[in-house]
């Protein structure tokens, strides 16, 4: 089982693929990055043990996205897609109109950060996807979300 979008704290991102351990167990977190037709998606995920509850197989992260139009020209967010697979290698799609509720419209040197939510049944996972975004002519474009891991802090190396 899959849930997303539910309400999550608003969280820092880095600029990079890394993997990183931190001192707290809620504090580990991984990072993608990808560049395409000049926006840059940066993802940063984060288990939240608070409201994970692994006796009942119930794991939960966090995931900030943050989207740059490093490019010359504008663009608007206009679908997502995700492709979600947990650690037995289920797969489960999503898609849907914008993200959060909005279709932002990114000038070139804006950008735009939300958090959403992924839930599995199972201790791990990892997430990639695409946006379809449109020009200000309506050209459509895919924009890559690189892969990322949805991992317990214990089995990050």
């Amino acid at each position: 089982m899959v849930a997303h979008g539910f309400g999550l704290p608003r969280t820092g991102i880095g600029p990079r693929l890394c993997y990183r351990r931190a001192r707290k167990e809620s504090d580990v977190t991984t990072t993608s990055t990808a560049l395409t037709s000049g926006i840059r998606v940066t993802v940063t995920s984060r288990y939240l043990p608070e409201q994970s509850a692994p006796v009942d197989r119930r794991y939960v992260w966090a995931y900030t996205v943050r989207i740059a139009n490093e490019g010359s020209e504008a663009a608007r967010l206009a679908t997502r897609h995700w492709i979600i697979t947990d650690a037995r290698g289920k797969v489960e799609e999503v898609r849907g109109p914008g993200v959060v509720g909005e279709h932002p419209h990114l000038d070139p040197g804006q950008s735009f950060q939300y958090t959403s939510g992924c839930m599995l049944t199972t201790s791990g996972g990892s997430m990639r996807g695409s946006y379809q975004m449109t020009r200000n002519d309506g050209t459509p474009f895919d924009v890559r979300i690189e892969a990322f891991s949805l991992e317990l802090p214990a089995t990050l190396n």
